[in-house]
């Protein structure tokens, strides 16, 4: 589905974000990144997105050059890609049936899609009885659930979770992990970046660990090992 062939990403000589990364994320897969501040994580992520350009290489979406597209042709790639942040970006005037009404009307969905699909959604990730609430009358666990909701409902193939645990105590933290790898058991790649140890050792499965802009572990069944 990923393809990283040969990236890099210089900013200057002594900022170098990216070096010679080379790794395939395949359709369905469940890859945690893993590396301390600074390691390359964010800036792999935005290369997916489109939201950097790599100094030299090339990222595929399939058999797409992501950084050769038009912005029109961006902009439908995007939307097969759902992203998870970790401060929610959540609409604060709008109420949690809204915030994910919103993101189906910018796909073009209709009214009926709309409200047939939207509760759906909130009930996947445990919040039907959040549906008219707005996000200050969340707990941070329960809006980082409704991003999640909002990021799956246009049903993209791919979801980004870019530390969306970061501002989570544990139990909230478990919560997102275990939607997360439900959405991934109904057949959505993810690729979660985190630096969380317990985390990653919960999810058990693919860990791509980065250190100064390279990739130095990719473990099948990894642990989280730096």
């Amino acid at each position: 589905m990923i393809y990283f062939n040969n990236v890099s990403k210089v900013y200057n000589k002594d900022s170098v974000a990216l070096e010679d990364v080379n790794l395939t994320v395949t359709a369905g897969e469940f890859v945690s990144i893993v590396g301390h501040s600074g390691a390359g994580k964010t800036t792999l992520v935005k290369m997916i997105l489109a939201d950097e350009n790599p100094s030299s290489g090339t990222v595929f979406f399939e058999s797409i050059n992501i950084h050769k597209l038009k912005n029109q042709d961006l902009t439908k790639l995007r939307r097969r890609i759902g992203v998870v942040f970790q401060d929610f970006k959540l609409l604060s005037n709008k109420t949690a049936y809204e915030n994910i009404a919103f993101a189906m009307e910018a796909a073009g969905k209709t009214d009926a899609e709309i409200s047939s699909d939207v509760p759906h959604v909130l009930e996947l990730v445990d919040l039907g009885n959040k549906i008219s609430h707005f996000p200050h009358q969340m707990s941070g666990g329960e809006q980082q659930r409704l991003a999640i909701a909002r990021a799956i409902i246009n049903q993209p193939e791919l979801i980004i979770a870019d530390e969306p645990t970061g501002n989570l105590d544990p139990i909230n933290t478990y919560e997102v992990i275990q939607i997360l790898k439900k959405i991934n058991d109904l057949g959505t790649t993810v690729v979660l970046t985190t630096h969380n140890r317990g985390v990653i050792d919960s999810v058990g499965k693919r860990v791509i660990t980065m250190e100064r802009g390279k990739v130095i572990r990719d473990d099948k069944n990894g642990k989280y090992a730096i």
